[in-house]
């Protein structure tokens, strides 16, 4: 099991930027694929986005397309999540999650597909 780690959240106004990581310990961080989640007060868990283990590979939940940006170090073991354009909906808590690296493409956004998860950090949008 890999142990994960998130930060970079905080308050931000509606419009803004913020950078989320994730740091996760294990010499295997390359093989899995790798997932950001979040989860808002009174709502399930959500899928935000998801990259492959080369990297090269993305998926975005829709409302993230076109603002959010998930990239991943595999030298540092580290993913990140770049968040552009803010708005309020996007307050939540914010999670990291690994799972295996064969994941099938329509189980990536499925919060069963991931075995390990972060503590989550906390991002705020204020309007």
């Amino acid at each position: 099991q890999v142990q994960l780690v998130e930060s970079g959240g905080g308050l931000v106004q509606a419009g803004g930027s913020l950078r989320l990581s994730c740091a996760a310990s294990g010499v295997t961080f390359s093989t899995y694929v790798m997932g950001w989640f979040r989860q808002a007060p009174g709502k399930e868990r959500e899928f935000v986005a998801a990259i492959r283990r080369s990297g090269s590979i993305t998926y975005y939940a829709d409302s993230a397309k076109g603002r959010f940006t998930i990239s991943r170090d595999n030298a540092k073991n580290t993913v990140s999540l770049q968040m552009n354009s803010l708005k309020p909906e996007d307050m939540a808590v914010y999670y990291c999650a690994a799972g295996n690296f064969n994941v099938a493409i329509n189980s990536v956004s499925a919060s069963s597909s991931y075995h390990s998860w972060g503590p989550g950090t906390q991002v705020t949008v204020s309007s």
